[in-house]
Formats: structure tokens, C-alpha cells, sequence
């Protein structure tokens, strides 16, 4: 209820400290001193990864030469339950000495700091859901709420796409899903293949030797079919003779292939469509190679 609420507390000052921060040319500085500080550091990773350049503060070390972090065209967020601890009733005025604009994120809003900022945004909580109500709980719940649809209505207005979001997230799972191509996992595994007309033995030395379980089969340089693990183990359950026996005598034709540019994420999901662990990876019509379950997992993908 508490958190739902918030919406009913808003002001026109919500739309004013986004438009602030998306006009200014400086960052975005988030201070705050005890569990509103550790909100302020994930507030600040959250506007990073958004688009919206942001670097934390904490409000004690402000007053011990920190409030150097603070350059000309900087917009300050100070976040404060009460808006009356004495490390922020030190540090706001320094901040509007240095004419920075201070938005407040505070439950108090007729507290020192909501009187001494620009702009207010209330996240007044009746109570925490800590049972002796004392445990900042329910309130910095309602302050990172608060944060968070400030990056969201940032990051809609700056047009922040996947594409930014995998930039700023290279080494990540998520990233990862946004800018990992087919080809850049299949470049990593060896290149089973045999020509149609390859032997029975040589198909088994093939899928052995290239440790993917499959091995493609061409007609030149075309592709035509498949042979798995799971193809060997069918055709010697039904008994084959298997003299004379060649690749495509056993190859499943018209085999489930993935372009080399297309997404990872693809990948993973044509596997998941048909049941399958591997896909042949092709370009123009010619055979690349091979992309794996495996792979997929190596990296994050799943």
C-alpha cells in the first residue's frame, strides 16, 4: 500500500527534476548518509547504466572535502527519511552556496531538506514494515521506487534502445543477450563435416573427432543434411547392415540451420522450438560450422 501510494503524493515537481536532469549538461550526484546511502549508491548504478552519467556521494564525507565531487553544472539528489539529520543540515547549504540545484527525495517534506531544495518528491511512508517500526525498511523501499522511475522516465526520454544498453553491459549475461552474435560462438568450435558419399566409419571418426555430436553433410560445397548421435544410435537399433553404408544413407536432409549474424538469444530459442541442442550455422547457403547448447550456457545465454 505504502509503495502504491507514491503515486498519489506526486507533484509537478517529479516532471521538473526530470526535466532538469535531462537539460543539464553536468551529472547527476546522489548523496545520502546511512541506508539511504547504500539506496543512493544502487539509484546511481541505475542511472549509469541508463544513460544518465550519476556518481554517489555520501553526505558525511561531503563535509570532509568530498564536496569536491561537485562540479558547476551538477544537479544534486539528496535522499533523507527525515530530512533533518545533522550531516544533511550541514551539507545543503554548502551545496547551494556553490548554486547547484538540489532535488530532495525525503518522506518529510516540510523537513530542512525539503524546505531548502529546488524540488521535492515525497516518498512519505505511514509506516515501516519492520515490526517496532524502526528499520529503515518500507521507506527505502519507497526511495529506490522513487529513483528508479526517474532513470526510467530519463532513459525513455533520452531514446535509450537494447543497442545502449548492451554498450554499457558488455560483460554481462544481460548484455550478452543484446549483442552476442551465432558467429561469434560457432568461430569457437571446430567444423564437423563429411561429403555424402563419406563412410559410415568415417561419419563416427568425424562426429568423435570434432566433439559436437553432429557433422554436417555436403554435396560439394552445399548443404544437404545432417547426422547426429542420436542418427547413429537409431539406425543400429534397427539392425542396418551397415556395409556400404555412407552419409547420405543416415543424414536427416534439410537440417535446422541459423545464419552466422543472427542473435545468440535466437539461437537458443530455435533450439528450444524444436527440441534441439545444436544448429548448423550458415551464411549465403554455405555451411560455417556449429553452435551448441553448450555454448549458449558457456556464456550466459541460459
Amino acid at each position: 500500500m505504502a509503495i502504491s501510494n507514491l503515486g498519489n503524493l506526486l507533484t509537478n515537481d517529479f516532471a521538473e527534476a526530470v526535466e532538469l536532469i535531462y537539460n543539464s549538461k553536468g551529472r547527476v550526484i546522489v548523496t545520502g548518509i546511512g541506508k539511504s546511502a547504500i539506496i543512493a549508491n544502487k539509484i546511481v548504478a541505475t542511472f549509469n547504466s541508463t544513460g544518465t552519467p550519476a556518481i554517489f556521494m555520501h553526505a558525511a564525507d561531503a563535509i570532509h572535502g568530498d564536496l569536491g565531487l561537485i562540479l558547476e553544472d551538477d544537479v544534486v539528489i539528496c535522499i533523507s527519511k527525515s530530512g533533518n539529520t545533522p550531516e544533511i543540515k550541514v551539507l545543503i547549504p554548502l551545496i547551494k552556496n556553490a548554486k547547484n540545484s538540489i532535488i530532495a527525495i525525503t518522506g518529510n517534506p516540510e523537513s530542512y531538506l525539503g524546505l531548502q531544495s529546488d524540488l521535492v518528491l515525497n516518498t512519505y511512508v505511514e509506516k515501516e514494515a519492520c515490526p517496532n517500526n524502526l528499520a529503515p525498511t518500507t521507506s527505502t523501499t519507497a526511495q529506490l521506487v522513487m529513483g528508479d522511475a526517474l532513470a526510467v522516465c530519463l532513459l525513455e526520454l533520452r531514446g535509450f534502445s537494447s543497442k545502449d544498453f548492451a554498450k554499457y553491459h558488455p560483460g554481462g549475461a544481460l548484455g550478452k543477450r543484446l549483442y552476442l552474435r551465432v558467429g561469434d560462438l560457432s568461430s569457437q568450435n571446430q567444423k564437423p563435416a563429411v561429403q555424402k558419399n563419406t563412410s559410415l566409419k568415417e561419419v563416427i571418426v568425424e562426429i568423435s573427432e570434432k566433439m559436437l555430436g553432429v557433422t554436417a553433410v555436403l554435396e560439394g560445397e552445399k548443404l544437404i543434411g545432417i547426422v547426429t548421435d542420436g542418427d547413429l544410435r537409431r539406425m543400429l537399433y534397427k539392425n542396418f547392415d551397415v556395409n556400404g553404408v555412407t552419409a547420405k544413407d543416415i543424414m536427416t536432409p534439410n537440417p535446422k540451420t541459423i545464419n552466422l549474424n543472427a542473435m545468440a538469444v535466437d539461437a537458443k530459442e530455435r533450439m528450444e522450438n524444436f527440441g534441439i541442442s545444436q544448429l548448423l550455422v550458415e551464411d549465403n547457403g554455405l555451411y560455417c560450422g556449429v553452435v551448441h547448447l553448450h555454448d549458449l550456457v558457456k556464456e550466459g545465454i541460459i
